[in-house]
């Protein structure tokens, strides 16, 4: 058994070491009191009242799982490997194998993932009517959602942009977070305060496929004392988009009899889930892909490649001949007469 040092500076080293070392790209330290004043249903120390720290840990989603989305060749990949993959295997591996030497040491640790299948809030942080009810007065109603990307933001990993990302220095929105909740007390990290990350070039905004990030209205929050903001985020929108629909009539995920493709989506019908992650036909269009092409155009990020990240204008599907490539189908495998995914 590797035994943790009892200093909270020197634990604080052994965990970041050993989170990089477990399969982390970034690790962050946040004293639990930098939630204080967070909503009810979104504060963890309802889940460990007892925490002292909290470690975010960043795992990077490769830029080549998104190259094939970029070519309009290629998109499981990035459902598979950028985000299911990370999200169902890799993420909770690591997390679990930190947590479990952290508690090897005496000291209760909570893996967190990015599994928040039962919270009590929907998207838009109302409660969920009929779903679940508090086990005692003065507790939230199970499941308790915690904002990955803002803890993220209280570890110092990075600072929030206008699309709401988590955006690090080292490879900008392209990052997912598991977190460890844990007992033992660890040096904290300060909240990131180095250059500029976003500046509000509006790249997301322009590029998101669903246009779900305003241009002009915004959301302000005080998080540990510092003042956020990011731009109002049409979630369903997003989730259509996410999905591969676009704004307007037609969306394939809807049980439409208007059924119809459209410029951001190669897919004659709804492709199967990847994992429980459904399927990222934008890939991340605006809120990653973008905004990756901007700070990498700024020169922002520390981690650099040889080769940028977008190379030419981006692609849009040509459906204008759709009726007539739909002629000699099969009856019933696109179009009206068929109900496709309503996932």
């Amino acid at each position: 058994m590797t035994v943790i040092p009892d200093d909270p500076h020197e634990a604080a080293l052994w965990v970041k070491k050993r989170g990089l070392e477990v399969g982390a790209d970034l690790v962050g330290i946040a004293p639990m009191t930098r939630w204080e004043g967070a909503p009810k249903q979104m504060d963890p120390r309802y889940i460990m009242p007892e925490a002292k720290s909290c470690i975010g840990l960043a795992f990077r989603v490769l830029r080549g799982s998104l190259r094939g989305i970029e070519e309009g060749t290629f998109f499981s990949n990035y459902s598979g490997m950028g985000y299911g993959g990370i999200t169902y295997i890799f993420m909770p591996i690591a997390v679990n194998t930190l947590a479990r030497e952290i508690e090897d040491n005496g000291y209760e640790a909570f893996p967190m993932g990015h599994q928040s299948d039962w919270r009590a809030i929907d998207n838009e942080g109302n409660l969920r009517k009929g779903f679940s009810k508090p086990v005692a007065p003065g507790k939230p109603a199970p499941d308790i959602m915690v904002h990955l990307r803002i803890a993220g933001y209280l570890c110092g990993l990075g600072e929030i942009g206008w699309s709401k990302m988590l955006i690090t220095p080292e490879f900008g929105p392209a990052v997912r977070i598991g977190l460890i909740f844990t007992e033992m007390e660890l040096e904290p990290d300060p909240i990131y305060e180095g250059p500029k990350l976003c500046n509000r070039c509006m790249a997301c905004v322009r590029a998101c496929p669903g246009h779900s990030i305003s241009a002009t209205k915004s959301i302000k929050v005080k998080v540990c004392g510092h003042d956020l903001e990011w731009g109002e985020i049409d979630t369903e929108g997003c989730d259509l988009a996410f999905r591969g629909a676009e704004e307007g009539p037609g969306h394939y995920m809807k049980n439409s009899d208007n059924y119809r493709p459209n410029p951001i989506s190669p897919f004659y019908q709804a492709p199967p889930k990847v994992y429980n992650a459904g399927k990222a036909v934008c890939g991340a269009g605006g809120c990653t892909r973008a905004c990756i092409a901007s700070l990498e155009a700024r020169g922002v990020l520390t981690h650099k490649m040889r080769k940028p990240f977008r190379r030419y204008k981006p692609w849009k599907v040509d459906w204008s001949h759709y009726e007539e490539e739909i002629r000699d189908l099969p009856a019933g495998t696109v179009g009206i007469n068929t109900k496709l995914d309503t996932d």
